[in-house]
């Protein structure tokens, strides 16, 4: 049978009665990324308002008297309903949907509808697949590529057909109807049973779908097609916005226009430039700084090469670097008969360190020293060199390195 929901698309809000209730677990993402696992119950009514997810359609939100319900799934002619609070079989219940969520889904599933109606009566281009995503949806067609003049032909098509004010009808039909060999599908669900539930926006399309649809296209407001991505094996992925998202999405890049308009003091038109040039500024000055960080990485090589603990342990800090100007050091240095520990980042955080010198000191000083700053790193050929967390822990590395000399000179 169709649901409440799915025979009127519209409707927020109305009475029916609890079936039955049992604990149930919803395995679901938390705000920070984490899977989680809620405790509750699963509800069943006579009937829904809230549309369980289907047909490339996530499901609704809304709640059961003012109970949250936090996921609505489809069991057979049944649709499960997730909540965190029990509800008694045989109580009469208000139902409400999230109409703001459904009617977002109403004009992006219309609206994918009529995208794929339209790209294969002019181009012959299939959908074989489509994603309603949280903030863009994704028609997947059966093409390797699709140009730029046709994504702005089917733009353009679909929105004349919104402007005609095109009803949007849903018909039920039996299997055995003759009609259904006429309509399009990719084929229904293994556990499907009853009649089929066909959506058709007249003059247009006739589709199976169970999802919730717009009655007039003229609700889709306007539908803009952001651009092509590449699928799968020979297949073009169509991104698009419809309805309330395209005004989010203008609102969004007017924000966004708007603050670099503040931020490089010309105007909109002039923005790529006014970045080409930026960038180009920015790759000069990163040259010039890396020239003179050699030039310093020559110069420090050759004042500590005449530090009075040549032979023994060399250290030396330095807030601005890089592996490479470690690496400079080192290499002037020639350090063969002297432990040189150097690092560059944050004094007390994260940053990069290198041990070199005699290539059997480093091999088993240079795991001990990773350690030791609770990092890790890799080396050969008497040179260790890696990433670290504990930079604060400096000194007792210049302690390890002390230690082994003196233990190497005393047993010379």
């Amino acid at each position: 049978m169709a649901f409440r929901c799915q025979r009127d698309s519209y409707a927020r809000e109305f009475t029916t009665t609890v079936v039955s209730c049992r604990p149930a677990e919803l395995h679901t993402e938390g705000s920070n990324g984490k899977k989680e696992v809620l405790s509750g119950f699963q509800v069943v009514l006579e009937d829904t308002l809230l549309f369980p997810e289907g047909g490339g359609q996530p499901d609704d939100r809304g709640t059961i008297n003012d109970i949250s319900v936090l996921r609505v799934t489809r069991r057979g002619t049944q649709a499960d309903h997730f909540t965190q609070t029990p509800l008694t079989p045989g109580t009469e219940v208000q139902v409400r949907v999230d109409w703001e969520r459904r009617f977002d889904h109403m004009q992006q599933h219309s609206g994918q509808h009529l995208i794929t109606a339209v790209a294969d009566d002019l181009f012959g281009l299939k959908t074989t697949s489509w994603e309603l995503g949280r903030l863009r949806s994704v028609i997947e067609l059966d093409s390797p590529s699709v140009t730029a003049e046709q994504v702005a032909a089917i733009e353009r098509s679909v929105n004349e057909k919104i402007r005609d004010r095109l009803p949007v009808n849903v018909r039920e039909l039996s299997l055995d109807d003759p009609e259904v060999e006429q309509v399009r599908g990719r084929g229904l669900p293994d556990d499907h049973a009853g009649p089929i539930r066909v959506v058709t926006i007249q003059n247009i399309d006739s589709n199976m779908c169970c999802g919730t649809h717009v009655s007039n296209l003229s609700d889709l407001q306007v539908i803009k097609i952001l651009g092509t991505e590449k699928g799968k094996k020979n297949k073009t992925n169509l991104i698009f916005l419809a309805g309330n998202r395209v005004l989010k999405w203008m609102e969004r890049s007017h924000g966004i226009e708007k603050a670099l308009t503040a931020l490089l003091k010309c105007g909109a038109e002039d923005h790529v430039e006014a970045v080409k040039k930026l960038q180009n500024s920015s790759k000069l000055l990163q040259k010039n700084n890396l020239n003179l960080l050699r030039d310093l990485a020559v110069h420090i090589a050759h004042s500590l090469r005449s530090s009075p603990d040549w032979g023994g342990v060399i250290t030396l800090h330095r807030k601005d670097g890089d592996s490479e100007f470690m690496n400079i050091i080192a290499n002037e240095i020639g350090s063969e008969e002297t432990l040189l520990f150097l690092s560059v980042g944050d004094e007390k955080g994260a940053g990069l360190f290198l041990l070199a010198g005699p290539a059997e000191a480093v091999e088993t000083l240079g795991p001990r020293v990773a350690e030791v700053l609770e990092g890790k790193g890799a080396g050969k050929k008497g040179r260790f060199q890696g990433k670290a967390t504990k930079m604060s822990r400096r000194a007792e590395v210049q302690a390890l390195l002390q230690d082994y000399v003196s233990t190497q000179s005393a047993e010379e």
